[in-house]
């Protein structure tokens, strides 16, 4: 799907209720959010009732990609005759921990995507592998190059749902507190304890040939 403007259009489910001053549409800080995460919830509902999937995703131009069993619920429920599953899909990143002087303004500082839309189940081959590719490079860039690639029975036993970034908005909050003047001389403590992920240093399995060296994408990582 080309990117064919800077920004998405808002529309009534993606413009927020609340702090309408920090929500975004624009397409490059959407991107950047999604692409710097690891994990998504996906939501959807069945039979009446709200359900909530931790779930690792991937991203190729305008279109997310998720992946399950075949026997998953989402995944069955996607592949169903009809016009395919809506869903919505959130990415959360906390970089910071916002320490008020009154209980009622303590925050963290977040950088988040919401998507609303309808996923469809993959069943093109070259596109479900290059769905498969994406998540495995979304996790650590260059992976999927320096791996076995799925065989035709685990193709077969993995299912991958599509969902185009068309609904979409960011929201984020920066900065510090923001106390009430006539707390400003209360004798507390108040500042931002920053947050961020820290990538440790790989530890190779036992079992790993030791000729086998760590790749550089994982030196730089």
């Amino acid at each position: 799907m080309p990117e064919t403007t800077a920004a998405y259009e808002p529309t009534d489910r993606t413009v927020p209720t609340r702090s309408r001053e920090r929500a975004s549409y624009d397409r490059a800080l959407v991107h950047s959010i999604l692409d710097e995460a690891y994990v998504c919830h996906l939501g959807f509902v069945r039979d009446g009732a709200p359900v909530v999937l931790p779930t690792l995703y991937g991203r190729v131009g305008e279109r997310l990609y998720v992946h399950g069993s075949t026997g998953s619920r989402p995944l069955r429920m996607a592949g169903q005759a009809g016009p395919g599953l809506p869903v919505c899909l959130t990415v959360t990143h906390v970089d910071g921990l916002v320490l008020a002087r009154s209980a009622f303004h303590h925050s963290i500082n977040y950088r988040s995507v919401v998507v609303h839309g309808t996923a469809h189940q993959v069943t093109d081959p070259e596109e479900k592998r290059t769905a498969l590719d994406a998540l495995v490079d979304h996790v650590v860039p260059g992976r999927s190059r320096d791996s076995r690639p799925a065989d035709a029975k685990e193709l077969a036993a993995t299912a991958v749902l599509r969902l185009d970034l068309e609904e979409v908005s960011a929201k984020v909050r920066t900065g510090g507190p923001n106390d009430e003047p006539e707390d400003l001389t209360l004798p507390y403590w108040t500042g931002v304890v920053p947050v961020g992920t820290v990538h440790g240093t790989p530890v190779p399995a036992d079992d790993l040939d030791p000729s086998v060296t760590l790749p550089d994408y994982l030196s730089t990582l």
